[in-house]
């Protein structure tokens, strides 16, 4: 093979190795995921599942009927109740993040200003702090706080998620029920309870779920 044909042969292997290149790096473009933000108070209807929107119903829906309660609202006239907010009981089939519904209810409480509260899920690191502070030779006596000082719960929050689920071979259905209750830890008395509901249905589509 003389030179001019190396060349040429050269030249054509080179084009070629650069158009398979350049299809890859194509591919890889129109291939690539595509990262945007949405509105986390959009709808979500992504599946029949609890999700987001749901979290976002009960949360304002039970924090709505708490404060607009005739009792509450006699007991928050002149003082602001100490509460404790057990975390919602999940009596569904499903995996669900019952803790952040407990975090997004005593939040918007909290931020309504009739309510204090106790946080129960940190009283192992604030016993850990307090016995560092007593018992330490690092820390001020003069400013460590002593032990026996916090103030406890007067009333708790609780509630459960329960759900029924049917379906057959062209419809799918799911109920929630979600229900609260505000109890008096002194008396045992509940002062206040209210419920709500949500159902989701999903249809087999023509060419299936």
């Amino acid at each position: 093979m003389n030179t001019l044909n190396k060349m040429a042969t050269f030249n054509k292997l080179t084009g070629l190795a650069l158009i398979g290149l350049s299809t890859l790096a194509l591919s890889g473009c129109a291939n690539k995921a595509v990262v945007s933000y949405g509105d986390a108070q959009a709808v979500e209807t992504t599946d029949i599942n609890f999700g987001s929107t749901d979290l976002q119903k009960v949360a304002s829906q039970m924090t709505d009927s708490l404060l607009a309660s005739p009792v509450i609202g006699t007991m928050t006239a002149n003082t602001r109740p100490i509460v404790f907010v057990e975390r919602i009981k999940n009596k569904t089939s499903e995996h669900i993040d019952t803790e952040s519904i407990t975090d997004s209810i005593s939040t918007q409480l909290l931020r309504s200003g009739k309510f204090r509260f106790v946080d129960m899920g940190r009283v192992e690191a604030a016993r850990e702090q307090l016995t560092f502070q007593n018992e330490d030779a690092l820390v001020n006596p003069a400013t460590a706080v002593a032990f026996g000082q916090q103030v406890g719960a007067q009333y708790m929050l609780y509630g459960n998620l329960s759900s029924i689920v049917k379906s057959n071979a062209d419809k799918a259905d799911v109920y929630y029920k979600f229900t609260m209750r505000l109890m008096d830890l002194k008396s045992g008395l509940v002062e206040w309870a209210d419920e709500t509901e949500i159902r989701k249905t999903r249809e087999k589509s023509t060419f299936g779920w």
